[in-house]
């Protein structure tokens, strides 16, 4: 099986904060003239992955001249194992805040599922130099005005188990690209997901999009008129560029055979915004 994260730029590692949260470091190469106007890019993964889950994009924003920050949340990949069961979703938020300081100027933060949902909360308060969410947790506001039809909600124990991924291919997956993904996938916290998962009973987060100054993009993987709609609105109530990607799946938008694509889209966004 190929392991994407044998294959990224040297970059520094560090454990940042009291939880000792794993954080990498990518420089950007090949810095321009324009060096001095980009801000740095924060990567946030989702539930129950890490930094791994951006292995196949770094490299690209590397060589486009952009300094990455990919960092961990507390308990995932190889920040320091904590117990599960008692993290919380505003624990998270202050593992983000850690590593914003870290940066030492307003990031581009970009968050993946989970970490979308709290880039968007931390971005009430948090000075940003932007916000990407690529196939974001929805708010609370955002659900009420186009709600996923026919949830069961699921009631999680103490923690969320991780994902079997038994499925051997998806319309946009390789068998390769899951295995990669099982190799690393771990257990969630029940308490988190609590919080802002419709799909696990939440009231979900409420977000107050008049607070957040910075400009925004909003990515959605899309396989109905009514994902499509979703992202619309996702993207409408932030005032935020939008891109649905027709015929994608959730993880497959960043470990996928088209990844390049919502990548490419962030690169084109970034230049045109941030430049």
């Amino acid at each position: 099986m190929r392991d994407y994260t044998k294959e990224l730029p040297q970059h520094t590692e560090k454990y940042v904060g009291e939880h000792d949260l794993f954080l990498e470091i990518y420089a950007g190469a090949n810095i321009r003239d324009d060096a001095g106007n980009r801000p740095p890019l924060l990567f946030v993964h989702g539930a129950y992955t890490g930094s791994w889950m951006w292995s196949k994009y770094i490299p690209h924003y590397v060589n486009a001249g952009w300094t990455c920050y990919v960092m961990n949340l507390r308990s995932h990949y190889r920040s320091r194992v904590l117990d599960m069961s008692v993290i919380t979703f505003e624990d998270y938020l202050h593992d983000i805040r850690e590593i914003i300081a870290e940066c030492g100027t307003p990031p581009v933060l970009i968050g993946f599922s989970m970490g979308g949902i709290l880039g968007q909360k931390l971005a009430e308060t948090a000075e940003l130099a932007g916000l990407v969410l690529i196939d974001s947790s929805l708010s609370k506001e955002v659900h009420e005005l186009m709600p996923y039809q026919d949830i069961i909600p699921a009631v999680p124990g103490l923690i969320v188990p991780a994902p079997a991924r038994k499925e051997l291919a998806s319309i946009d997956e390789s068998a390769e690209d899951i295995a990669f993904q099982r190799k690393y996938l771990s257990m969630e916290s029940a308490k988190a997901f609590s919080a802002f998962s419709f799909h696990f009973g939440a009231a979900g987060i409420s977000v107050d999009s008049r607070r957040i100054a910075c400009p925004g993009l909003v990515i959605h993987a899309v396989n109905s008129e009514e994902d499509d709609r979703r992202g619309r609105v996702n993207a409408g109530y932030f005032a935020a560029e939008y891109k649905g990607l027709w015929n994608t799946t959730h993880t497959g938008l960043l470990v996928g055979q088209r990844y390049l694509e919502p990548a490419e889209t962030v690169l084109n966004w970034l230049a045109a915004k941030l430049l």
